[in-house]
């Protein structure tokens, strides 16, 4: 699946916005599964580092201009509730220093959270240059008055191009709220004169959202939290492990996890008795104790072949079960 995300989709992240950083970090986690391909252009790149310190000083104005009021009629003041209302306005202001202060350290630092993350995606991305071809039909159509842009500006333009040009003929998914690529009829859907053209040049569809949280809730509607991703690729890791590395990297990542669904549970379980790998090193302290402590409590979830058969990777815990031969372990 080929993704593409305009650099004010990014900049949102640092400004007032209904997505929360969490849509960022299921990208993140749905980029090393492998269902998704970032595409990422040398020109969003390079909109992201000229507008990112702009987009994050309007935010700091807006915040700082919040103000609570300080000002009450003199009825008020008979009652208990004026006095707590002054204490926590009081706080309100101890606060807002404070998150102001650890605030602008991770700006400049370049460690906000937002920060991290999409060095991760811009890292894990797969990069495209638009070339002289590419700036001279971006400028062309600059001329001809033909979408995406704005007067005097061709970034849009080497965007759209570079896409046209350089990616796969495959399905592409657009992520923008640029009016310049929304329809006039409908601002749901992509301007008509784009989807036209993407269609004739590629012969493919091109998929159009305003916002990040609407792919997620379009193609990967089970999904809620990144975590959740997590854990489905560390089970999937465990399952195929091929190697101690990677068994005990995917033991790693899982022990970040204190809360399991019966289906993950199950799907560990499945990889504990299924892969060698796993059953080689089941007598190492960390994958012990990670097993022991999943199960506990949890038996009456596990189909009761599976139980009996940790029994033997795992004797020192009498609540698996009685211990079975090594015949009967389905490995």
């Amino acid at each position: 699946m080929n993704l593409f995300i305009d650099t004010n989709i990014y900049l949102t992240f640092y400004h007032y916005s209904s997505d929360d950083l969490e849509e960022l970090r299921k990208l993140a986690v749905a980029l090393k599964t492998g269902d998704i391909k970032l595409i990422l252009t040398q020109q969003v790149k390079d909109e992201f580092r000229r507008n990112r310190e702009s987009k994050i000083a309007d935010a700091l104005k807006r915040f700082g201009e919040q103000k609570l009021g300080s000002q009450f009629p003199q009825m008020f003041k008979e009652y208990a509730e004026y006095n707590e209302l002054r204490d926590a306005i009081r706080v309100y202001g101890e606060n807002k220093d404070k998150i102001l202060q650890k605030v602008r350290s991770a700006i400049e630092t370049k460690s906000l959270v937002a920060d991290q993350v999409i060095a991760e995606l811009f890292a894990k991305a797969i990069p495209y240059e638009a070339d002289a071809k590419i700036i001279e039909a971006a400028e062309l159509r600059m001329r001809l008055g033909n979408p995406p842009g704005k007067d005097g500006s061709y970034g849009d333009a080497i965007n759209w191009e570079t896409l046209l040009t350089k990616v796969p003929k495959d399905e592409l998914f657009l992520i923008t709220d640029d009016k310049d690529y929304i329809s006039q009829v409908n601002d749901a859907n992509l301007a008509e004169f784009l989807l036209g053209e993407w269609e004739e040049k590629k012969g493919t569809k091109i998929h159009f959202y305003r916002k990040l949280s609407d792919f997620f809730s379009d193609k990967f509607p089970n999904i809620r939290l990144a975590s959740e991703m997590e854990k489905d690729l560390a089970i999937s890791e465990l399952a195929n492990s091929g190697n101690f590395y990677t068994t005990h990297s995917a033991i790693t990542k899982l022990s970040k996890f204190t809360d399991f669904t019966d289906a993950e549970i199950n799907g560990i379980v499945d990889a504990a008795i299924s892969n060698r790998q796993v059953y080689w090193i089941s007598e190492d302290g960390d994958v012990k104790t990670f097993m022991q402590n999943l199960i506990r409590g949890k038996e009456n979830v596990i189909d009761p072949k599976k139980l009996s058969a940790l029994s033997i990777l795992y004797p020192s815990d009498p609540e698996l079960g009685p211990e079975l031969d090594d015949a009967d372990i389905p490995f």
